[in-house]
């Protein structure tokens, strides 16, 4: 996403992010809303800071969001220097597009449970809880990314909402060797007790018949929630459709990949290579 910091730039993307396809005179808009989100993501979860320091941290972070919130004028609430390069550009955003301010307090309310959840290690009891985090943690980036190419009917939130929801999935289920041994577990209790899995076994990232027969039925749940909202992509205009299709196919790619690992991502984290790109594309122009 141009202008990007370095630091956003050596994060593992599965889809690129307003990349030359968006209309260029929504890249800064979108950067903006990126470096908010990418911004909280490292609070949340980068560095060697306990638990309590990252959800004070994210608490700043709010305070600095409700400030932005305001016209930058004398009446305004001041922005502190910390995170100034994050929130004078969102500021902006905000007040030019009218950016619905919830969708922002979303993402940070995800990052607070992701720590919560992280610290007790706890798990998500149902595929109905897990979903709610996904509301709150992917859905508003695709939602405010709708409202700034003006598609807002209802039918077209409900395909980007299965859209985001499914590449957070792909996440959770391409990571499992990474975020289990972290104490992050989004397998559901009640699929792990259906398919008689473990939780000794999880914990040792072991993977046994049951797991891999539970990663299956996840991933193709993913695939069915990804498959609901495809249409979107011909309802977001121009270029950022075609950035849509590409965001779509990464998704998509990524399940291919568990799927050729016979859903083994307990010991093995499937990634993107290079060859992938031309079946994306491919794949992408024929959607």
């Amino acid at each position: 996403m141009p202008p990007m910091s370095s630091s956003a730039i050596d994060h593992y993307e599965n889809f690129p992010v307003a990349s030359w396809l968006c209309p260029a005179h929504l890249r800064s808009a979108i950067a903006a809303i990126y470096h908010f989100a990418r911004t909280a993501d490292d609070i949340a979860d980068e560095g060697d800071a306990s638990p309590a320091e990252r959800l004070a941290d994210l608490q700043a972070y709010r305070l600095d969001l409700r400030a932005a919130c305001h016209a930058p004028d004398a009446g305004a609430p001041p922005l502190s220097e910390r995170w100034r390069w994050v929130f004078e550009p969102l500021q902006r955003t905000i007040a030019a597009r009218q950016l619905p301010v919830p969708l922002l307090h979303d993402l940070l309310d995800a990052f607070v449970q992701d720590i919560q959840k992280s610290a007790a290690q706890a798990s998500y009891q149902n595929q109905t809880e897990l979903q709610d985090y996904c509301r709150r943690s992917a859905n508003p980036v695709g939602r405010l990314l709708l409202h700034l190419y003006g598609v807002v009917d209802a039918l077209a939130l409900q395909r980007s909402d299965a859209i985001c929801s499914a590449l957070q999935l792909i996440n959770f289920w391409q990571d499992l060797s990474v975020d289990i041994p972290r104490g992050r577990y989004y397998l559901p209790d009640d699929d792990c007790v259906q398919f008689g899995v473990l939780r000794s076994d999880m914990l040792a990232c072991k993977q046994t018949p049951d797991t891999t027969l539970l990663i299956a039925h996840l991933a193709m749940f993913t695939r069915a929630r990804m498959a609901f909202g495809l249409q979107l992509v011909h309802q977001v205009p121009g270029r950022a459709g075609w950035e849509l299709r590409l965001v779509v196919q990464g998704g998509l790619r990524i399940l291919d990949k568990i799927d050729a690992l016979h859903y083994a991502t307990l010991s093995q984290r499937p990634t993107l290579r290079w060859w992938d790109f031309p079946v994306m594309l491919w794949r992408a122009a024929w959607m």
